[in-house]
């Protein structure tokens, strides 16, 4: 039993450091105090956020206690973490604006009953600034230069304000403060969790254990998910809308979506997935999926409308019946680049405004817009390729 439980808590993970500290803890047969920070710097959630919001409800569902921190302390200063230059910091009416939304958001995901919400002002407002010194004095200049982003600045002479060595401080006090006893957080947040366990033994606790969860793709495929790169499916969006959006992504990251956003088991996710490399169709998979995503954030019903307004969306693309039937050779058994499929069957002229057309939005695969324009096709699977309005080809890569 506690084998699975650590399997399930390993699920998509990056890295946990120290596994066997995570083992000695579950071992413990207490609810743990498990903690995600999130600064409120924009006014909703996205998918890309609810990896680690999924990990927090798997801890929850074996009897945990979640610590949901909003950081409206931290947001004011900005997080530095992959920046290339100083983050202009948000006004505090901001930040408790969309704190708001966080607050109603995240329990379509987690139970209320058993989710502490947070905020770090809470006990950083009432630090002096002499208690602030002395906070700063438990971690060296030298240590925060080995933080990737600020070595990178320092050495190409780019400028690093004295706030933004706070913010790993700050998020590391956090964990002392609230007796974490894991802390979750994205990969590129390693160097503030184990700011964390440094200050936890400083302050004579016993050091959190940290899981870096995997970053999200975008629905490219190939950028991280962001509001800003329009490459998102929102928490808040309408139910048609991210159906549409779900069944526009590859199928590879169709898989990568299922590991790190379904609820459903790994093996169940295996066993559709050798079912597509023996000749299933992909999209009713990512039709499952789309629904599920639907049903957490909306209900059933919805979820069955969005596959009917699909569905019938589809059929009012008015596929003619009487639609070419083209075999194509794939010259390695692998997958078949959509641009040279578009190109070698006629669709374009040339590779180069197959990809043109692909970013423009104007090739659909089964009636699904592409988003990927490097995007391969598995072989011995039939498709209706669209390029813009009238163009469509029966294809079969074999």
């Amino acid at each position: 039993m506690q084998e699975e439980k650590l399997k399930l808590l390993l699920r998509g993970i990056d890295e946990v450091l120290v596994e066997q500290e995570l083992v000695k803890k579950l071992q413990e047969n207490r609810p743990l105090r498990i903690k995600a920070g999130f600064d409120p710097t924009a006014p909703d959630l996205h998918l890309g956020h609810t990896v680690l919001i999924n990990k927090l409800k798997q801890f929850q569902d074996l009897g945990h206690h979640v610590l949901f921190l909003i950081g409206d302390f931290t947001g004011m200063i900005g997080d530095p973490t992959g920046k290339n230059v100083t983050r202009k910091p948000l006004t505090h009416e901001e930040v408790l604006e969309n704190a708001k939304t966080y607050q109603e958001q995240i329990f379509k995901i987690l139970d209320p009953d058993r989710t502490e919400v947070m905020f770090n002002s809470t006990w950083m407002n009432a630090m002096s600034p002499a208690e602030l010194i002395q906070l700063a004095a438990k971690h060296t200049v030298a240590r925060m230069l080995e933080r990737d982003d600020f070595s990178k600045r320092f050495k190409g002479g780019q400028p690093i304000a004295i706030h933004e060595f706070l913010y790993p401080l700050i998020q590391g006090y956090d964990s002392v403060v609230m007796k974490a006893d894991v802390e979750l957080g994205g990969t590129d947040q390693k160097f503030n969790l184990l700011v964390g366990r440094q200050l936890q033994e400083v302050y004579g606790q016993k050091p959190q254990v940290v899981i870096t969860m995997p970053i999200l793709e975008g629905l490219g495929g190939v950028q991280k998910m962001s509001k800003s790169l329009n490459n998102y499916v929102g928490i808040a969006d309408a139910p048609d809308q991210m159906f549409g959006k779900l069944m526009s992504i590859s199928d590879d990251l169709m898989w990568r979506y299922y590991e790190l956003l379904s609820f459903r088991s790994m093996d169940e996710i295996q066993l559709w997935k050798t079912e597509c490399e023996q000749g299933a169709n992909p999209r009713n998979y990512k039709v499952k999926l789309a629904q599920e995503i639907i049903e957490r954030f909306h209900d059933k019903d919805a979820a069955d409308k969005a596959l009917e307004n699909f569905e019938a969306m589809f059929k009012r693309g008015a596929v003619p019946d009487d639609v070419l039937e083209v075999e194509l050779h794939s010259s390695t058994g692998a997958g078949y680049a959509l641009s040279n499929i578009l190109k070698d069957s006629g669709l374009t002229e040339s590779t180069s405004e197959a990809m043109r057309l692909i970013k423009q939005g104007a090739v659909k695969i089964d009636g699904e817009k592409v988003a990927d324009p490097g995007l391969s096709v598995t072989p011995n699977v039939e498709h209706i390729f669209q390029v813009g309005k009238r163009k469509f080809l029966k294809i079969t890569i074999v």
